[in-house]
């Protein structure tokens, strides 16, 4: 009778050999240390900042190594010195990226679902848009500000700002779009909604990953500003925290741990938008890959 360990086993091939030979503990062991080598290096500048907004004094040539005396100067002066404009610099960014959604979601819906003429036309205007550099939109907003007396407004650096985000979202929820099954719409619509309420109730809710994805980018595209800022702004009493940063450096005793600090404050909401949505990020960015 014949027994499992009597049964004949099946080849080893070349392939499975090489398979077995790259998925050998030596080889992970090899991968995992070299990610940790590489991850180090890409955030060695990050810990740097941070050791250099603790440095005593805001002597960046006495650093050491690790902040064995840390010194929480620096981010007293930084707050005091930058508040204002850590507080400019979130307004103009939630209202960059909110307006960029009100825009480009509709926008986005209808050339994903509705056969319109030329669209591939304006998906490429759209891509052309984001190639501009941002000097040549920057000098075109400047004489149109200086006519409209939007010059040193919030109002006006947050339509100056969305000029970024709203074809970046455009292009990135219509991906998304473009595979939403046109049924659950008609069956809205069927029911008694209209397009709008359609749009509203149906359409949105399901999106909702394309749309955190879209509003994050545009809220971080218009929070790391400075062209616009530096263009559209003349005066002290609006300037965005990029701005405010600038001003620190260029003088012959640059307080590098109030300059290290502002840096480090300034990093703080992306690093807290991306931590709690990455989930969302992850299938916004993905979601119109596959139909």
């Amino acid at each position: 009778m014949t027994t499992m360990l009597d049964a004949p086993r099946s080849p080893v091939t070349p392939r499975r050999r090489a398979a077995l030979s790259r998925n050998s503990p030596a080889r992970r062991g090899l991968r995992t240390t070299f990610g940790i080598v590489l991850v180090a290096i890409m955030l060695f500048p990050v810990y740097w900042m941070v050791n250099a907004s603790l440095a005593p004094g805001g002597n960046s040539l006495s650093m050491q190594l690790l902040p064995l005396q840390p010194d929480l100067g620096g981010y007293s002066r930084a707050i005091a010195d930058q508040g204002q404009n850590l507080v400019t610099s979130l307004i103009v960014a939630v209202g960059a990226a909110v307006l960029s959604l009100v825009i480009a979601t509709p926008c986005a819906y209808a050339l994903a679902q509705f056969p319109i003429r030329g669209s591939s036309i304006l998906l490429f205007v759209v891509l052309i848009a984001q190639m501009i550099p941002g000097i040549v939109i920057a000098n075109a907003l400047y004489t149109a500000y200086n006519s409209l007396g939007l010059l040193n407004t919030i109002g006006g650096l947050v339509l100056a700002d969305a000029t970024a985000g709203i074809p970046f979202s455009i292009l990135i929820i219509r991906a998304f779009m473009e595979s939403f099954p046109t049924e659950i719409v008609e069956a809205a619509q069927i029911d008694g909604c209209g397009h709008v309420r359609a749009f509203w109730s149906i359409v949105l809710p399901v999106s909702i990953n394309s749309l955190i994805t879209a509003g994050i980018f545009s809220f971080l595209f218009a929070w790391s500003d400075f062209l616009m800022a530096l263009t559209l702004t003349t005066g002290q009493s609006i300037r965005p925290v990029t701005l405010g940063l600038y001003s620190y450096i260029g003088t012959n005793d640059t307080d590098w741990s109030s300059v290290m600090a502002t840096a480090v404050i300034a990093s703080l909401p992306a690093v807290i938008l991306m931590i709690a949505a990455q989930k969302y990020i992850a299938a916004g960015a993905t979601g119109g890959a596959v139909k």
